[in-house]
């Protein structure tokens, strides 16, 4: 008796042993197919702070209906007038659908090189200082048509928001006047935007939109070209020329003026 139940109890264990050996080599051996992998993500966004070295030059009118000024500064000239000045880039991808901006602010204050006032002419010991301050927001919206290893291309359309602002102060001995005053217009626009891949670190950026339509402005465009270097997987930085354009004549006012110069970014993907 006991005999047999020592080879039953042996047999057990042994068959015991086969079925937990054939289960393991059953999981070792899971074909691919059936090991449920994570979703790939839908969403992308970045951002990117960028320093423009900007030039500006055209005819300004400070104030509504008031003779225009012409201006012409180089980027050392607005960079000691500045007072505060930010760049920032943003962008999101939904699957093949694009959403981007890009928002500018800049406030000066000059008080020695604002042209001649046709007005009041050259007047001994009269002094004049403008305080301007210009936000721009260019919103688009879009769909990526094309999209490979090298080359993606997307179609884009927005709005691009303009708001002016100006304080003019002028100064006669002990008199001295202000007049401040703002305006602000939206434009239409449509553009696209290019990415040129020359390995997986290096690639090229071309962006380009106009617009106005005399809806808001009677012209504008922009145009942006970069070289873009990749470091980290959530990290790059970009080095390029931006030019931007617009011709507003409306209501007494007038913003008629060409921005250029190299930008300088850096990028961080969420």
């Amino acid at each position: 008796m006991q005999k047999k139940l020592l080879a039953a109890t042996l047999l057990a264990t042994i068959s015991s042993t086969h079925v937990f050996a054939a289960d393991a080599i059953v999981v070792d051996n899971q074909p691919a197919e059936d090991i449920v992998l994570p979703a790939p993500k839908n969403w992308s966004l970045q951002i990117t702070p960028y320093m423009w070295a900007s030039g500006l030059k055209g005819n300004i009118s400070p104030f509504k209906r008031a003779p225009s000024m012409e201006v012409e500064k180089s980027f050392s000239d607005i960079v000691k007038d500045l007072n505060f000045g930010g760049f920032v880039d943003f962008r999101g991808r939904y699957e093949d659908f694009i959403f981007a901006g890009d928002l500018m602010y800049i406030n000066t204050t000059d008080v020695e090189n604002i042209g001649k006032l046709p007005v009041i002419g050259n007047v001994q010991g009269l002094s004049a200082t403008v305080d301007s301050a210009q936000f721009t927001a260019t919103l688009k919206g879009g769909y990526r048509i094309y999209n490979d290893e090298t080359v993606s291309l997307d179609l884009l359309g927005g709005v691009r928001i303009w708001h002016i602002s100006n304080d003019v102060t002028l100064r006669y001995k002990n008199f001295s006047e202000s007049h401040k005053e703002s305006f602000s217009w939206v434009d239409p626009i449509i553009g696209f935007r290019a990415f040129i891949n020359f390995t997986p670190d290096l690639s090229l950026q071309l962006q380009g939109d106009g617009g106005g339509f005399d809806v808001g402005s009677k012209k504008t465009w922009q145009g942006l070209a970069t070289l873009n270097y990749t470091f980290t997987e959530h990290l790059s930085a970009s080095a390029g020329y931006k030019y931007l354009r617009v011709d507003y004549k409306s209501g007494g006012h007038i913003y008629d003026t060409t921005l250029k110069g190299p930008v300088l970014g850096v990028t961080y993907r969420f």
